[in-house]
């Protein structure tokens, strides 16, 4: 069964990609951003980046929402895909395994347009074909999984439970009972009562994890 740890301070990504929607705020998501030795932005997101006073490995996408600063300056690190059959996020990714990264974080790819947000976390169904991946937000992660898994927590952390294909689907330690949903809404709102939870499925889910409080309030 595999196991997710709650995400602290030391356990700094190996890659993590930066979307161009909301900028992080969170302490942990701007503590691994700091630390991550390689971190790849999507288009937009590396006028905001390179302002703050950090350098990308690779700036990937169609260009068109970097600032002409930003473009002619670091015109070596950019990496254009002129298709317009998947999003820059998409094409981040492909660049990433590329460049055989294989553990990915996701940053920055909620908030502003609730269409990007919505179909940005539903990627993840498709990215963990290819590689291990997770979506931080200011408000906790998301993990993809396809198989029995167990879940570091704590009492009270607020979880919710996005079926995308599973035909069973079921829970040990959740305040509530989950079932093979057939809507997204009909998972969310969910809460931990122990120090960990299980999570049996055949098919893909998305789990969300709230952060954990103490963390929150730094």
């Amino acid at each position: 069964m595999k196991e997710y740890k709650l995400p602290i301070g030391c356990d700094v990504p190996e890659t993590i990609i930066l979307a161009d929607g909301d900028f992080p705020s969170h302490p942990l998501a701007l503590e691994w951003l700091r630390q991550c030795p390689y971190v790849v932005c999507c288009d937009g997101a590396a006028n905001t980046y390179i302002r703050s006073g950090r350098m990308p490995e690779a700036i990937v996408g169609d260009g068109d929402s970097l600032l002409p600063d930003i473009k002619e300056r670091y015109a070596s690190l950019i990496h254009s895909e002129a298709e317009q059959e998947t999003n820059d996020l998409s094409k981040a990714f492909r660049f990433c395994l590329s460049q055989e990264r294989k553990r990915i974080t996701i940053m920055g790819a909620t908030g502003k347009r609730e269409d990007h947000t919505i179909g940005n976390v539903s990627l993840l169904a498709d990215y963990m074909e290819q590689a291990e991946v997770s979506m931080m937000t200011d408000y906790g992660i998301f993990v993809p999984i396809r198989e029995d898994s167990m879940f570091e927590s704590y009492i009270g952390q607020q979880i919710s439970v996005f079926n995308m294909n599973s035909t069973a689907l079921s829970a040990e330690g959740l305040a509530y009972p989950l079932s093979v949903f057939t809507n997204w809404w009909q998972g969310t709102l969910n809460e931990a009562l122990a120090r960990h939870f299980i999570i049996r499925t055949e098919g893909k889910v998305l789990v969300f994890r709230s952060y954990n409080r103490y963390q929150t309030d730094k």
